[in-house]
């Protein structure tokens, strides 16, 4: 089976498994070439440890019965996408009103600041401008973003 038919079987059969539970919602699924899964799950309030382990068990199981690698010979794991990761989902970017983000755009430039609203179409933020900190309010095209991180702020 192609590696992408593996892969919309397994966000369809970790999208089942959340169904009850409306609050998460499924990021990515990644299969590295030794049938290692990485599935990420992410939480409109972040998601807890133990909830993570149970969703790994769960879909273990569910795996196991898709038969989607001979011999069932994978691994998974499940987890949040780190602050290495970069947005992907609307939902992400909702979640993450508030916080200092770097926005690279699809010309390589990059733009850093408060995410201040999402719409469907684009994304705002406030930058602060120059040694006096001016402030800055940005619109920016969804469709213009290469990738969005979240900055770690201390």
């Amino acid at each position: 089976m192609a590696n992408e038919q593996v892969i919309i079987n397994i966000r369809d059969l970790a999208t089942e498994m959340l169904a009850p539970y409306p609050e998460y919602f499924v990021v990515d699924v990644r299969i590295k070439p030794t049938n290692n899964i990485k599935l990420f799950v992410d939480g409109d309030n972040g998601v807890p440890v133990d909830k993570l382990v149970a969703f790994n068990r769960n879909l273990y199981t569910r795996l196991e019965g898709a038969n989607l690698f001979p011999d069932n010979d994978f691994s998974l794991e499940v987890s949040s996408p780190g602050l290495d990761e970069p947005l992907k989902l609307h939902r992400q970017y909702v979640k993450n009103i508030g916080r200092k983000v770097a926005v690279t755009l699809l010309d390589n430039s990059e733009k850093e600041g408060t995410l201040l609203a999402v719409s469907e179409e684009k994304v705002t933020i406030e930058e602060l401008i120059g040694k006096k900190k001016e402030k800055k309010t940005t619109e920016i095209n969804l469709s213009e973003i290469k990738h969005t991180k979240v900055c770690i702020v201390f």
